[in-house]
């Protein structure tokens, strides 16, 4: 949906400006002295109207790769799912989309209920107990994991897999930082958290054992292993999760998690350039009274009826700031809300459904690539990622790609020694037979 502003009349600049009591607009600025106020003409382009204006950003954004006119193989923590036309309907409604904090529940019913039912399909999702209002993304939200975990068990390290994001791993060592909080990193082996060294590093001084599932690398984590290692010394077992991943897996709460974290982009957010997203945050009841955020609560006012409000804050982000383990005072409602509208369109069966699509095509795609000679290596279960290895760098392989108007996947010698050619291939429910098939068909050169 487009607004479009009017510009301000000379009346309406008049009008202001006896209102305020002054003759002109330079008159605002007389605290300013002559000397240093800029006398020239600014180099920037005259005005244009406003067809000529839509006309040349309309240029702009034709020189954006987008999904629409490009088939999506790109993933790595943002992904190209489908998104039901009523979400855009429902979040463009202004009494949503111009909703400020529901501090005063009386007037603030239609957004509290939003955010009540995101909560109530987080928690079901996730196998938790009690899910928050929302967070600003998947990596913040990993963060502050990491920081309840440390003020909950008083300890000053965490161990974080080699298999997350790197991008939540830069993120969580920012917030680290500032916490005097060590961030100790979990080798992987194999494309999966190793194990073996995560037994080794494990001790009573750790805060949290910290994994993603399905990882970074489309592994699926053995998280029974890992909760026990955790757990035999009482720290805490955090999970970041792919949401729509849990419409087939079986959920981290049903491991034993602790806390689950990650980012409600693939129900119905775009990809937009990496944000704005919604970050979600999941725990057990424990927990409760720690959770980061805002929590709403549902009541009965004195005739008896339903109701929701905001409830069970940590305090300590508000009073007690010196044992505070967030400051987060915000939450993404509009971006929760558009999460919830299209779970709620899809429906249980829905969800299920489009994940077991998402596991197939991409079960396809290993399968067709592999027939073309292409090597998919760590070939363990996977969700709808998976890598592999080319003879040729990535970025130039997926410059070739891009004249076939395909976006190709991820390139992981960026962020990983050892994975130089190797690229992460996402597959989703968007996915037609004949886009995987002209993919593999690309891909057999650089077998």
């Amino acid at each position: 949906m487009m607004h479009r502003y009017l510009p301000m009349t000379e009346q309406d600049q008049k009008e202001m400006l006896n209102t305020i009591g002054v003759s002109s607009v330079e008159e605002l600025f007389e605290d300013i002295p002559e000397k240093v106020r800029f006398k020239g003409e600014l180099n920037i382009k005259p005005a244009k109207t406003e067809s000529a204006l839509m006309k040349e950003l309309a240029q702009l954004a034709d020189k954006n790769a987008d999904t629409q006119k490009n088939t999506s193989f790109l993933g790595a923590g943002v992904y190209d799912h489908y998104s039901p036309v009523i979400m855009d309907h429902v979040i463009s409604r202004s009494e949503f989309y111009t909703a400020y904090t529901p501090y005063q529940p009386e007037i603030s019913q239609g957004e509290l209920q939003a955010i009540f039912e995101f909560q109530t399909m987080i928690a079901e999702l996730t196998g938790m107990d009690v899910a928050n209002s929302s967070m600003y993304d998947g990596g913040t939200s990993f963060a502050e994991a990491a920081m309840l975990s440390a003020g909950q068990t008083k300890r000053k390290k965490v161990l974080v897999s080699g298999a997350v994001h790197p991008e939540s791993k830069a993120v969580l060592e920012t917030y680290a930082a500032g916490q005097h909080i060590e961030v100790v990193t979990i080798p992987e082996k194999d494309g999966r958290t190793d194990l073996e060294e995560l037994a080794s590093l494990m001790s009573d001084e750790i805060a949290a054992v910290m994994v993603q599932y399905p990882n970074f690398f489309g592994q699926i984590e053995r998280l029974d292993e890992i909760e026990k290692l955790t757990h035999a010394q009482k720290a805490m077992f955090v999970v970041s999760s792919n949401p729509l991943s849990l419409g087939a897996l079986t959920p981290p709460g049903a491991f034993g998690a602790d806390i689950v974290v990650g980012d409600a982009q693939p129900f119905g957010l775009p990809q937009a350039f990496g944000g704005p997203h919604c970050g979600y945050f999941a725990v057990t009841k424990k927990l409760m009274r720690k959770v980061p955020g805002r929590l709403v609560g549902e009541t009965n006012d004195e005739e008896g009826q339903r109701g929701y409000v905001l409830t069970l804050q940590a305090r300590e982000q508000h009073i007690r700031r010196d044992k505070a383990t967030s400051n987060i005072c915000s939450n993404q409602a509009l971006n929760a809300l558009a999460s919830s509208v299209t779970m709620t369109a899809l429906g249980k069966q829905g969800i299920q459904d489009i994940a077991h699509q998402n596991l197939q095509k991409a079960a396809y795609a290993k399968k067709q690539l592999q027939a073309a000679g292409v090597k998919v290596i760590n070939g363990g279960y996977t969700f709808n990622e998976f890598v592999v290895e080319l003879n040729t760098p990535v970025s130039e392989v997926n410059k070739e790609l891009m004249k076939k108007k395909i976006i190709g996947g991820f390139d992981l010698g960026r962020d990983f020694e050892g994975r130089a050619n190797q690229m992460l291939i996402a597959v989703t429910e968007q996915r037609t037979k004949e886009e995987i098939d002209l993919l593999a068909e690309e891909l057999k050169q650089y077998a």
